[in-house]
């Protein structure tokens, strides 16, 4: 694809200067940029990476001086990231999911497919099934019976979408992502162990044979608009009421959301984040990598929480979380340099003991 600079700029929102006629077909990182490539450079440390390349276009840093840097055009990015997702969409080629409705795919007579929707080969749509316009699902995804999912989606290749499953606008799911897959809810007859641990905090109790049985799962999940779920990710379903993910959350790979879990508007859930059954989260929350929240507990909205914390109880609006169990970060930093600080605190006691007792240090 052909982009002259003034447009890029234009789509950016951004200044630029020089050869605006210049066209670029695609965007490279300085080192590997050609005459062709536009060149992001919008932070002075990728300033070395341009002598290296033969970008004569680049994405700079609000100052730069584009002419000293060799180079015959700018943009200007105040703030890179955001340019970033302005480039990245302006320049993505996309998916080819072919035209209309594949010979291979499966499609029952009752469901109801929209005009402009594409669907690959191997697919499978059930029965009362409802397509939006302008979808495109890919090759063998397997959308079962009542559902419904709104206009301009996108199911890449291997995508589960389960019996009564209800999912918004614009819609991306990655591959091998699995939507309404039964909850992990399962009862023993008799007090299991499980709960004897959770109700004395004691590992002493009777061991005794237990079977499980599992609780079915009556809901579904019900999606808003604007919700992106990453490659082999999955959402439970609800098991009375349905799981729900807000408008505009985004779901990273390789997460789990289990059944009944409550998602606001606008989140991130990075890769590897977990939440158990019947947690709520609130809106604009922040889940960082292998983050974990427990189950039946509430995350109010604007919560962050660094990678890897592990939230057990509930969480106020606002406040920044890390840790095992997770604190509020101020407290957890110095919990942490306070660890750093114990084989010298041990060491000193040690000395103290010898002066206090004599000889050898006391146990």
């Amino acid at each position: 694809m052909a982009h002259r600079i003034a447009d890029i700029a234009q789509a950016l929102g951004a200044k630029a200067e020089g050869a605006l006629d210049l066209i670029v077909t695609h965007a490279a990182e300085p080192a590997q940029a050609g005459p062709d490539a536009l060149a992001l450079a919008m932070d002075p440390k990728y300033a070395d990476g341009l002598a290296k390349g033969a970008a004569r276009a680049a994405i700079l840093w609000p100052g730069a001086d584009w002419r000293a840097m060799g180079l015959q055009a700018a943009i200007f990015a105040p703030r890179p990231r955001l340019a970033m997702a302005g480039v990245s969409r302006l320049m993505d080629q996309g998916y080819d999911f072919g035209q209309g409705i594949h010979p291979q795919a499966c499609i029952d007579p009752s469901a109801v497919v929209a005009k402009g929707a594409r669907i690959g080969p191997f697919t499978y749509i059930g029965p009362r099934t409802v397509i939006g316009a302008r979808a495109c699902i890919g090759p063998s995804v397997t959308v079962a019976e009542d559902v419904v999912i709104g206009e301009d989606a996108i199911l890449h290749t291997g995508t589960r979408i389960a019996a009564r499953v209800r999912i918004g606008d614009r819609f991306i799911g990655q591959p091998n992502c699995v939507v309404g897959g039964c909850g992990f809810s399962f009862v023993t007859p008799e007090p299991s162990a499980a709960e004897d641990v959770r109700a004395s905090l004691s590992g002493d109790r009777e061991l005794r044979q237990q079977k499980w049985m599992r609780i079915q799962s009556l809901g579904s999940v019900t999606i808003g608009d604007d919700v992106e779920l990453g490659a082999n990710s999955s959402i439970d379903r609800g098991t009375v009421r349905d799981t729900v993910i807000g408008s505009g959350t985004k779901i990273d790979s390789v997460v789990q959301i289990g059944h009944n879990v409550q998602i606001g508007e606008d989140c991130m859930l990075c890769g590897m984040a977990g939440v158990a059954g019947s947690a709520r989260i609130g809106n604009r929350v922040l889940l960082g990598g292998k983050v974990a929240v427990n189950d039946n507990i509430f995350v109010g909205d604007d919560v962050i929480a660094g990678g890897a914390a592990r939230i057990y109880t509930n969480v106020p609006a606002g406040r920044a979380m890390l840790g095992d169990p997770a604190t509020k970060i101020e407290t957890q930093l110095e919990i942490r340099k306070a660890l750093r600080r114990l084989p010298r605190l041990a060491a000193t006691v040690a000395e103290l003991q010898k002066a206090v007792f004599g000889g050898k240090a006391q146990d």
